[in-house]
């Protein structure tokens, strides 16, 4: 995995996005070629490189951003033609869309719509081919972190849920230490030989990691010098809680400790990170604002056609610092939701939902007027989904750390609300607060932007709502 201002990126994501910034651009100029053959002379071939250069940023840039909303960069399996395909297709319809749309919006970057449509059309093709190539046919081994696990009790089962056909990580093998109860299938065990060291064994399987998930540090079974001597070697030991950060995004609640967080790097909540977050918050709720009023008006109409006033729903929610605040969304449930006065979770063909509510839960609309509580600074636009006094009490008394989530402002959309799906028990909050706390150590603007791009392919998808 490679980080990117605290952020960690898969590698062959990031070999993907290069080369088909490539290739995105050689298509333009392709097209420039075939659209305009008179005007391309091999003598004046830089001059007309640079002429159309913004041009081609401009159109590579918004087929990324369009692939990226698709979600053609998450990378959680090896994906076949057909399903590559059937992703590339709607990307680049949306891309065309996009760049249509620019065209009205900046005159000065038109280049016309017949040289679009050469370029998408030599495009598909071209990005199919790259990403058998590289997805499909290509091995990948040489980006892989081959790593043996040293031990094999209870923390090894997290473990084992990490995605297997990942292709930045590859467990080798679990070390059993004396003593330990072994809680992995037999068949991933592997015994040292006798005398051998653990620099020894990790040249043996040609591993340049060690992982280590070991319940108790203490004690003489601990190899304290042995994994001293592999990392003067090079070889990279890794806790099991830094291997979660770096895999999948989340801060396992179940192997964090205070020194970790405290002399651990991240975490920032430095004045100057928060100025560039409200100017961020700011921009960007102006921004979407804009774009979705005629979505908002449309809802309210047919909200308050089907169940009446009121449309817009207020309601208790914790923020920064544990301060609650009244959060507004669009009503998407009778008003008769919880008339027995309990308050309680949303759960899957939920009877509470209205048919509109249905429809703007699944798109997200309804939690648009959280734009007015961002404007206000009661919000961020990537934070934390705020979560009601009621259940806050709740998961604090049940749930370690629950409230270093409030450490900073709640916000529309966020990483948990990304990665996972609708929550409706205390064990998804466990695990959307995984993700939760991830983002509160991780937090930067880089990530804030990859967190919309994500959240555009929800709502386009449709993923995730209840």
């Amino acid at each position: 995995m490679l980080r990117i201002y605290n952020h960690y990126i898969s590698r062959t994501a990031f070999l993907l996005f290069s080369t088909e910034l490539f290739v995105l651009m050689t298509v333009f100029y392709i097209g420039i070629l075939i659209r305009f053959p008179d005007a391309v002379e091999v003598s004046v071939s830089f001059e007309t490189f640079a002429h159309f250069f913004q041009e081609a940023i401009t159109f590579t840039l918004i087929m990324i951003f369009s692939m990226a909303t698709i979600g053609l960069y998450q990378l959680v399996s090896r994906p076949d033609i057909k399903a590559i395909l059937m992703r590339l297709m709607p990307a680049l319809v949306l891309g065309f869309g996009l760049m249509t749309l620019i065209f009205y919006v900046l005159p000065d970057l038109h280049f016309g719509r017949g040289m679009l449509g050469i370029a998408i059309f030599f495009a598909l093709p071209a990005l199919l081919v790259t990403r058998c190539i590289l997805l499909r046919w290509f091995n990948l081994e040489i980006l892989e972190s081959r790593a043996i696990v040293l031990g094999a009790g209870i923390k090894c089962i997290e473990l084992l849920k990490i995605n297997p056909d990942k292709k930045d990580l590859k467990l080798v093998c679990f070390i059993p230490l004396p003593g330990e109860e072994n809680c992995v299938d037999p068949s991933k065990i592997q015994m040292r030989r006798k005398s051998e060291s653990l620099l020894s064994l990790a040249k043996r399987f040609n591993v340049n990691e060690i992982i280590v998930a070991i319940q108790n540090r203490r004690g003489n079974n601990f190899p304290i010098q042995e994994l001293l001597e592999c990392k003067l070697h090079g070889i990279k030991v890794t806790n099991e809680a830094d291997l979660f950060e770096r895999e999948k995004g989340q801060l396992l609640v179940k192997s964090l400790y205070p020194s970790w967080i405290v002399f651990g790097d991240g975490f920032d909540q430095s004045s100057f990170r928060t100025a560039i977050k409200r100017s961020f918050d700011l921009i960007a709720s102006v921004i979407l604002l804009t774009v979705t009023l005629p979505i908002m008006l449309i809802a309210a109409i047919c909200i308050f056609i089907e169940s009446g006033a009121p449309v817009i729903y207020r309601q208790e929610r914790v923020g920064r610092g544990g301060d609650s605040f009244m959060v507004l969304k669009f009503r998407s449930m009778r008003n008769d939701a919880e008339k027995e006065g309990k308050p309680q979770w949303a759960e899957t063909n939920d009877p509470r939902i209205t048919r509109v509510g249905s429809v703007i839960r699944k798109l997200r609309i309804d939690e648009l007027p959280q734009i007015i509580n961002v404007l206000k600074g009661e919000m961020s636009f990537v934070g934390p989904r705020p979560e009601r006094p009621y259940f806050v009490d709740q998961l604090c008394a049940e749930v370690p750390y629950y409230n270093a989530r409030h450490s900073i402002k709640p916000g529309i959309t966020g990483w948990a609300q990304v990665r996972y799906r609708y929550g409706s028990s205390v064990k998804d909050a466990i695990e959307k607060l995984q993700y939760d706390l991830y983002y509160v150590k991780n937090h930067s603007l880089f990530l804030d932007i990859i967190i919309i791009i994500d959240t555009i392919e929800v709502v386009v998808l449709g993923k995730g709502g209840r």
